[in-house]
């Protein structure tokens, strides 16, 4: 299993929006689809304007974090007239199953799209039994 139920994630959220002045037509969120694929988990966010250097992925026991930051693009010297795009730091954290090799995992950034890849663990993965043995005679 990926995910389990974090019921404080949209508390969170929320909570960041407020303090950080964001209106909530543009909320401070990061976008993530989640898959399985085979013999791993496949996460994808959506981190439009991001360099690469900003973007921090750790692991702590079963805690992922993925932390992004977007600066401004215009300087201090910049009279900005509209200001719509989100800027500013954004974070997500997955509590992962205990199913995931968390030793392994596996980071990309391309365009604008932070992948990660998380393997099954070998002990989680379903494996044949072999049974073997001649019938035993049972002597009288």
């Amino acid at each position: 299993m990926l995910i389990r139920t974090d019921p404080f994630a949209q508390f969170d959220r929320l909570t960041q929006q407020f303090f950080a002045g964001q209106p909530t037509s543009s909320p401070r969120t990061m976008p993530m689809d989640a898959y399985r694929n085979g013999d791993e988990y496949v996460v994808q966010f959506d981190l439009p304007g991001v360099a690469r250097e900003s973007i921090d992925v750790s692991v702590e026991r079963n805690v992922l974090t993925v932390k992004a930051e977007r600066a401004a693009a215009f300087g201090e010297d910049a009279r900005v007239q509209v200001s719509e795009r989100s800027r500013g730091q954004v974070s997500r954290r997955l509590v992962l199953g205990d199913t995931l090799d968390t030793d392994r995992v596996a980071a990309e950034y391309v365009d604008g799209v932070l992948t990660l890849r998380i393997p099954v663990a070998e002990k989680a993965q379903p494996r044949k039994i072999t049974v073997g043995g001649e019938p035993q005679q049972l002597e009288n």
